[in-house]
């Protein structure tokens, strides 16, 4: 089985009022006890907010700053880690979050499993 990250795209600010977070909360479960039922689930989870974020960079020493890492209309919102006989059954587990969150979503498979 190969591993493959799924990240969620979110825009900034809160989240519209018309949006049922309980239900999408809801929807999320059931897509991640199919990936617990198909034994692909390896980890998923939220982020807080981009403003939490502390970015490291080198510069001789290491130097913080607080804020996201890039100024950008969307941020990382959330990850999950899976693992799938192959590309396209990761895409389907992507494709049902992004249909229960209504967020862009990225697979990217792991570097040293990465076929081309």
């Amino acid at each position: 089985m190969k591993t493959y990250l799924i990240t969620l795209y979110s825009p900034p600010g809160p989240p519209p009022e018309d949006l049922d977070l309980t239900q999408v909360m809801a929807d999320l479960e059931v897509v991640n006890a199919d990936i617990r039922a198909a034994g692909g689930w390896v980890f998923a989870g939220g982020l807080a907010d981009q403003e939490s974020a502390t970015v490291i960079r080198w510069e001789g020493r290491p130097v913080m700053t607080d804020g996201p890492f890039l100024e950008a209309k969307e941020h990382l919102g959330g990850l999950s880690i899976v693992r799938a006989d192959d590309l396209d059954i990761a895409l389907g587990w992507a494709s049902r979050i992004a249909e229960a969150t209504g967020l862009p979503v990225e697979v990217r498979p792991f570097q040293d499993e990465y076929q081309g």
